[in-house]
């Protein structure tokens, strides 16, 4: 998946989903998407923007969280996933991917 791929894919996810009403960014290792969901339509891009919650993880190991085949908590505690910020918002990302 191209980090274009990733992004589309997640402003239609996000348009779909509850406001989490923050603004998140995952970091990944082909590079940025931010999400502003404090805006009405949530805005999503591509800009490497300060955020609430900062979800590091390869874009192979959210593929894989995406289908199902690796649960985030078990990405989250053998380090494929890594959380800076709000907690609570990471898990809300969680529903909003999964």
């Amino acid at each position: 998946m191209t980090l274009q791929e990733l992004t589309d894919n997640i402003r239609t996810r996000i348009a779909t989903a509850d406001s989490l009403d923050a603004t998140a960014k995952l970091v990944t290792d082909q590079g940025v998407v931010y999400i502003d969901s404090k805006q009405t339509p949530a805005v999503v891009s591509n800009d490497d923007l300060p955020a609430d919650t900062e979800l590091h993880v390869n874009v192979g190991d959210l593929e894989k969280m995406a289908t199902g085949d690796l649960n985030p908590m078990m990405a989250f505690m053998t380090g494929k996933l890594k959380v800076k910020g709000d907690m609570g918002i990471a898990m809300k990302m969680g529903q909003v991917m999964g």
